[in-house]
């Protein structure tokens, strides 16, 4: 267990510990989750990738993406579709 005390202006030190668990270093986010008479705190960035990856689950199977190059081809695709639509104007 870690403690911190809160200063005057409402902002607490995260130990060191703490930090590495969570992988967070200075300038990152963190964010409070309520759970019922409960508070957690937790890597923003973390959260949002994973909440990103949920959100895209099964997403790569249904495109046919099984490898990193694949994802590349893919981006590549879609620059290029995005390029000649705006310079389609200009043809």
């Amino acid at each position: 267990m870690e403690v911190a005390r809160v200063t005057s202006r409402g902002q607490i030190t995260i130990p060191i510990d703490i930090r590495r668990k969570l992988g967070v270093r200075e300038g990152d986010k963190v964010i409070f989750v309520e759970d019922d008479d409960r508070i957690f705190v937790a890597n923003a960035a973390r959260v949002a990738f994973d909440n990103v990856r949920r959100a895209f689950a099964g997403e790569a199977e249904r495109l046919g993406l099984k490898t990193e190059d694949d994802v590349v081809a893919l981006v590549k695709e879609v620059r290029r579709e995005m390029w000649e639509e705006r310079n389609a104007d200009h043809a």
